[in-house]
């Protein structure tokens, strides 16, 4: 069963951290599609997701995660230490989310962005969906 993970793809903070995932995600565990690719938008709409989400999403077992559940959720299947961040699971999702929030409303400003979506390494290739 695939894990798949939607990012904004000329956002740079979410394209290091689909690097950050890929490099640590050694089984492969995980798939990746951008918000604004034909992939992104069809399964947003299958997932019943508005198509300007400002999130990261995680699509797993048929329902769709946003923001720092899925966050958590990913970090859980995460080489080293990472999986013990799953514990915040626990703390209410507002409470959660509310950082998560900050860093969303000003990735661009704080991180930067691509004019175009990112393109995969070719070692990566298969685990982008197009």
């Amino acid at each position: 069963m695939d894990r798949i993970i939607l990012f904004d793809g000329i956002c740079n903070l979410c394209n290091n951290s689909v690097q950050f995932i890929i490099k640590r995600d050694t089984i492969g565990f995980f798939k990746f599609t951008s918000l604004q690719s034909e992939t992104g938008q069809a399964l947003l709409k299958k997932y019943g997701l508005n198509k300007d989400l400002n999130s990261f999403v995680l699509l797993e077992n048929g329902k769709a995660y946003v923001k720092s559940s899925a966050a958590l959720r990913v970090c859980s299947k995460l080489g080293s230490a990472w999986p013990i961040l799953s514990i915040l699971r626990f703390l209410p999702p507002f409470s959660r989310d509310f950082l998560y929030d900050i860093v969303a409303k000003n990735r661009y400003k704080w991180f930067g962005k691509k004019e175009s979506c990112m393109l995969p390494l070719p070692e990566w290739k298969e685990r982008f969906l197009e």
